[in-house]
């Protein structure tokens, strides 16, 4: 498996430790089970251990620990759920892990204003449920049951984000602490603002390497009058992926459009107990009024089956399209139940929904070349999708094969104007890949980190390399 670049560790001073412990009491630990629980991730890298794990209750806690770091020069990592997937929250230098988990105070909701302020720990999941006795949502859902400050932290997006936009768009405005140990507020709660820079965005998608996001102000959305969801089977990859750009194509406001290939839907059925037939498949919700939805249902299932597509297999009932998008979301662990013991690497390219059927398409001609088993999964209403490898952990050549099909697939991507990564980011894995997307921009990023993080203390290593 890659591994982070090496690093030389050196022990934490006892009076940084005794000052910790002044602060956090048992909320400091510096046991080898809990700092491995923060030195892994889902993602396919090495563990590397931190030093110490922190689990502050205020921002102004978040504020004291990074002065106490910088004053020491100890890294500082900040983290979420650690559902992350390129690495972002490894600690490659070792230092103290920052786990906001225990910040998960809804702190206020403007129903009024279709707005809430949340502490960094608090989870998706919790924050609908808080929310719908209001009759309100909140729509970004990249799947798992992530924090809302990891979230904005990589600038997550997801299953809704073909309607309802990424983390970029959900957010107003964030309290951040500096690596200088300031707190500051990047906006207020107004809706737009031309006031300087734009702090929230250039915090959004930094990976706590600029700051350590502890507030989150969210946009919120009211839940729809009708919400209906359908999957439908088709007979070719192609048929499917010609669906979906002609229904954006056409401004059908589709709420989600998923794409599951024959082999995903094969190790979907297995995993989560369903009987879907085993071809390239759509799921879709649509969200809206009664007769608007039927609208958008009428156009759609014209365009499938204009396309190849089956028959619409409906999911109408609340706990129907709760198993349905669960096991959307499980289909990571499907995949890699194939085979059991296997590592999983996910990659994530987005591309113009134009070169859409193009870039899957020949993306899925490299992987029946490939001995290792793979499978197509995405959120194709805005050109993103990921192959799911299952790989044999004690065979290297997998990993080589592996990454030497990521590659091309990356330049697939670039060469058709798109991304190495839709909402995954760039962490430890992508960062060759920045530089073949960006370019000079690069070196910009670069002055932005050594303006604001002069000693390389936030997060360092994630990115780019200094």
């Amino acid at each position: 498996m890659t591994a982070p670049a090496p690093f030389s560790r050196r022990p934490l001073p006892a009076a940084f430790v005794d000052d910790m412990r002044a602060l956090l009491g048992d909320r400091l630990h510096l046991g080898e089970a809990m700092r491995r629980q923060h030195g892994s991730s889902e993602a396919h890298f090495e563990p590397v251990l931190p030093d110490a794990v922190a689990f502050p209750h205020s921002t102004e806690e978040v504020a004291a620990l990074v002065r106490l770091c910088l004053a020491a020069e100890i890294p500082v990592v900040p983290f979420g759920a650690g559902t992350s997937l390129e690495g972002n929250a490894t600690p490659v230098r070792g230092g103290l892990t920052i786990d906001l988990g225990e910040m998960s105070r809804i702190v206020e909701v403007n129903a009024q204003d279709l707005d809430c302020t949340v502490e960094a720990g608090v989870r998706r999941e919790q924050l609908n449920a808080h929310l719908r006795d209001q009759g309100l949502f909140f729509p970004i859902d990249p799947g798992a049951n992530a924090t809302i400050g990891g979230m904005a932290s990589t600038r997550a997006s997801g299953t809704n984000a073909v309607r309802y936009g990424t983390m970029r768009d959900a957010v107003l405005s964030l309290k951040v602490v500096t690596p200088e140990g300031t707190v500051v507020r990047t906006a207020r709660r107004a809706r737009k603002s031309a006031a300087g820079y734009d702090l929230t965005r250039l915090m959004i998608g930094a990976e706590g390497t600029l700051g350590i996001i502890t507030e989150i102000c969210l946009r919120l959305h009211g839940i729809p009058e009708a919400i209906s969801s359908a999957v439908c089977p088709f007979d070719a990859l192609a048929g499917a992926v010609d669906t979906v750009v002609q229904a954006i194509q056409m401004g059908v406001p589709v709420a989600r459009i998923e794409l599951l290939d024959a082999a995903q839907m094969r190790a979907c059925n297995a995993y989560s107990k369903l009987d879907y037939p085993e071809q390239t498949t759509l799921l879709f919700e649509f969200h809206g009024s009664e007769r608007h939805v039927e609208e958008q249902v009428a156009t759609v299932r014209d365009l499938a089956a204009a396309n190849g597509g089956g028959p619409f297999r409906w999911s109408n009932l609340p706990e129907e399209r709760t198993r349905l998008w669960k096991a959307r979301h499980e289909a990571y662990y499907a995949a890699m139940n194939q085979r059991p013991g296997a590592v999983g690497l996910t990659t994530d390219v987005c591309v113009p929904i134009s070169r859409l059927a193009d870039c899957i398409l020949e993306t899925r001609q490299d992987l029946d070349g490939c001995a290792v088993p793979a499978t197509i999964v995405g959120h194709v209403g805005d050109g993103n999708f990921h192959v799911v490898f299952a790989i044999d952990p004690n065979a290297p050549e997998e990993m080589h094969a592996v990454e030497a099909l990521n590659a091309r697939l990356v330049a697939r991507a670039l060469s058709m104007d798109g991304s190495c990564t839709g909402e995954h980011g760039i962490g430890l894995g992508k960062q060759s890949f920045l530089v073949d997307e960006l370019g000079d921009a690069v070196d910009m990023m670069r002055t932005i980190k050594r303006a604001l993080d002069p000693k390389d203390l936030f997060n360092p290593g994630k990115i780019f390399q200094l």
